[in-house]
């Protein structure tokens, strides 16, 4: 059974940096594309990046030059590196295995809070 843990998520002041890590177990994601998705309190969840299985790339518009996608396959991985983080990037940080990049998900990471604040 695929699983699915993220870490990385906490607090940190304006102009930070962190780097968010999903690690799925149960399932190897090879030919999957990877998603990460936010949700900010009273907002819907959004789509923030996805990497496909050959490595290709998208950003939504609030996020491009500041966050950087990335996938380990050797360890069945994915990260988001987010840096000059700013306070509309607090939200819920969601990953998720997709078929293919804009594709349904397979599975959904438990979330894991990013805060940005001073």
């Amino acid at each position: 059974q695929l699983q699915l843990v993220e870490s990385g998520g906490g607090l940190v002041q304006p102009g930070g940096s962190l780097r968010l890590s999903c690690a799925a177990s149960g399932f190897t994601l090879d030919y999957y594309a990877w998603g990460w998705f936010r949700q900010a309190p009273g907002k819907e969840r959004e789509g923030v990046s996805c990497i496909s299985a050959k490595g290709g790339t998208n950003y939504a518009d609030s996020v491009k030059g500041r966050f950087t996608i990335s996938r380990d396959n050797a360890k069945n991985t994915a990260y988001l590196q987010m840096n000059s983080l700013k306070p509309e990037d607090t939200a819920v940080y969601y990953c998720a295995p997709l078929n293919y990049c804009s594709g349904p998900a397979v599975s959904w990471g438990q979330g894991t809070q990013v805060t940005v604040s001073s």
